[in-house]
């Protein structure tokens, strides 16, 4: 396949320590997008949770509205709306005005919804989440085509239903479905052709389970008349960046284990064992995370590229294991340093300056006799004035 740009990207959820003010937490992420929008980030991916104490944002739709208004360039996805949740028709409307609200930076991210107690607490057996995802989604593909739906199930019921306003986005805004463990995400994008969002890390095995889930996708694309194009693949990773491999690992103390706790307490799968020591140590050890240098990152993400046959987007998981400022500069760095790697964005001032340096000799000698020709011939007019 043909090298891709690889785009740059964050999967916020978010994760907060429930030991912190939640205020100020929500106010963090809103100011990180303005963060990664001055440092060109590609994207921004925003969750829907509603229990745990860990994950701060109800509704991925206002805070998009409100960080839109924040910054200039960064895209802003909804990571994910969980279908199940809402009726399909309103979840439709308020995407479209949202996409008219920033100007076609929005995307539209689905899942079924990861936290059981979410589901539980609105009386919806979570086993027929994956369910109920499809048939809302299937109904959302033709509202936002400006189709008039009629559609009955045990959950919703729309009666000559249609959109009042058509999408910003020409046809309509990027839609993508979330894929982890399960098929069921891989095979809903490549039925409709739609973008895969792969998360749940970026372990060796867990990077196999991706690979295998974009081969579906491609696989159910085909079958449904769409051409698979992987730079609408999006992996989600682990990362933390320092100038020093011992300073990452200083950093990521101050809240890796609050959330090592969180997935092994309150999430439905555990990413690092109970039984861990030391989850730094750990997570770099098993290839999970990368925690280290710049030179680290890049060969990390070369692994993922070579593992899976290459993805358009990395998007990091924003996970809070360090400090606001430690993190900050985390993301400045990566796009210092880490994203131009991917993007070729140095290629050619680096030809520039070493065609430069090889013709250095040559530039300084007739740059030399340039200014003693102009010489010799300011003395000449002199001497002949004389």
């Amino acid at each position: 396949m043909d090298e891709l740009y690889l785009r740059s990207g964050i999967f916020l959820a978010p994760f907060h320590n429930h030991d912190e003010n939640p205020t100020l937490s929500i106010e963090r992420d809103l100011e990180l997008l303005e963060h990664l929008d001055r440092l060109n980030y590609h994207e921004a991916w925003i969750g829907e949770h509603h229990s745990g104490g860990f994950e701060l944002i109800a509704c991925p739709e206002m805070f998009i509205a409100g960080a839109a208004q924040r910054t200039r360039h960064i895209r802003l996805g909804t990571g994910v709306v969980s279908l199940p949740y809402h009726n399909p028709f309103m979840v439709a409307d308020r995407m479209v005005q949202l996409d008219h609200m920033t100007r076609g930076r929005a995307m539209f991210g689905v899942g079924p919804g990861a936290l059981v107690h979410d589901a539980l607490k609105i009386g919806i057996d979570p086993g027929a989440q994956r369910r109920m995802m499809n048939e809302s989604f299937a109904v959302i593909v033709r509202l936002l085509k400006g189709e008039i739906v009629n559609r009955k199930t045990d959950w919703f019921n729309l009666t000559e239903a249609q959109l009042q306003l058509r999408p910003y986005t020409h046809p309509t805004m990027e839609l993508a479905v979330a894929a982890a463990r399960s098929p069921s995400g891989s095979l809903l994008a490549g039925k409709y052709g739609v973008g895969m969002l792969s998360i749940g890390g970026t372990s060796p095995a867990q990077m196999e389970r991706h690979t295998a889930n974009w081969g579906l996708y491609e696989e159910t694309a085909r079958t449904n008349g769409h051409i698979p194009d992987r730079k609408n693949w999006r992996v989600v990773g682990f990362f933390h960046i320092a100038e020093t491999r011992e300073q990452a690992r200083r950093n990521v103390q101050f809240g890796v284990q609050a959330f090592a706790n969180y997935f092994r307490d309150i999430a439905t799968f555990p990413i690092i064992p109970a039984d861990v020591g030391d989850p730094t140590e750990w997570l770099i050890e098993t290839g999970t995370a990368c925690i280290g240098t710049p030179d680290d990152a890049v060969a990390y993400i070369e692994r993922l590229i070579a593992g899976s046959g290459g993805f358009g987007v990395l998007c990091e998981l924003a996970q809070n294991w360090a400090d606001w400022d430690a993190t900050k500069k985390h993301y400045e760095l990566m796009a210092r340093f880490v994203h131009p790697h991917f993007q070729k964005s140095r290629d050619l001032l680096r030809a520039s300056y070493n065609f430069a340096v090889q013709h250095h000799e040559d530039f300084l000698g007739q740059a030399s006799a340039a200014i003693q020709s102009e010489i010799d011939r300011h003395a000449a007019q002199r001497t002949a004035a004389e």
